[in-house]
């Protein structure tokens, strides 16, 4: 039997924003990296915040706007992640290929 945590959306963003924020103290402070990062982190934090808010939607509408947002969220944050920077360390980029 598959355990309940493995399909908790919630918990698997908040994870995932988690593993970024981890992955970001590690990075080489380039000014590319710097500026990369500043759209990460809010990016990866927006998929599990929006997912919340489209569980707690009044209607049909909210739910969408929400869920989609969480969506848009989740793209930019891959996004973000390809151009980063992970010099020669092969450990970071094997978890930036994880996050993405």
């Amino acid at each position: 039997m598959p355990d309940a945590n493995q399909y908790d959306l919630e918990e698997r963003a908040c994870q995932c924003a988690k593993r970024a924020r981890a992955f970001v103290k590690r990075l080489p402070r380039t000014t590319c990296n710097i500026e990369e990062v500043k759209q990460l982190v809010p990016s990866s934090g927006s998929i599990g915040a929006n997912y919340i808010e489209a569980n707690e939607a009044l209607g049909k509408k909210d739910f969408l706007f929400h869920i989609r947002s969480s969506r848009k969220e989740s793209k930019e944050s891959r996004y973000w992640l390809r151009p980063i920077d992970t010099g020669d360390n092969s450990r970071l980029a094997t978890e930036r290929d994880a996050l993405i």
